[in-house]
């Protein structure tokens, strides 16, 4: 019985004109949302996903470029230091090249004074001998004279004062 009412279209409803009319009407539906609803929608969403994509895109560049910049900067910094350190160990050196000049010169210095003094001494003992040598004559040749005085005559008086003259500065 229930198949005679759908198959005769008896009053329960089914009518194939309305089923036709509804599927035909669905289609243009499915036709408009189509063109007007989903072509749009897929194309907001197509450029959302090319935005994203281009997002994570800019990202990554900025990512590398960052890790490429830390690079640099590790290497320039380890060159710095590198830099610095021959800097320390020249300063050291250079230093240790001038403290050396300063200790020869001044030993050179020393040498130079101690040599200085010792010639002034020399000198100066020469001086005090030289000195010393014609006190020690004028005394010797005016004890000689009182002696001589009181035992020779004028005459030879005379004559050993000359050779005691000339003893006297062949000594010298």
């Amino acid at each position: 019985m229930l198949l005679n009412s759908f198959v005769l279209g008896s009053s329960t409803g089914f009518n194939g004109g309305d089923m036709i009319y509804q599927l035909i009407a669905f289609i243009i539906l499915l036709l408009l949302l189509k063109k007007f609803a989903w072509g749009p929608l897929m194309g907001v969403m197509k450029q959302r996903e090319d935005h994203i994509a281009g997002e994570i895109e800019a990202a990554e560049q900025s990512r590398e470029e960052a890790k490429k910049l830390l690079e640099e900067q590790r290497s320039l910094l380890k060159e710095a230091r590198t830099e610095a350190q021959g800097l320390i160990e020249g300063a050291k050196k250079q230093g240790d090249v001038q403290r050396e000049e300063i200790i020869v010169a001044a030993r050179a210095e020393s040498e130079r004074l101690k040599e200085s003094a010792k010639l002034e001494i020399e000198q100066q003992k020469e001086k005090a001998v030289a000195a010393i040598r014609e006190q020690v004559a004028s005394l010797s040749v005016l004890i000689a004279s009182k002696v001589i005085e009181k035992e020779l005559s004028t005459e030879d008086q005379e004559k050993l004062i000359n050779e005691y003259i000339q003893e006297a500065g062949e000594g010298r």
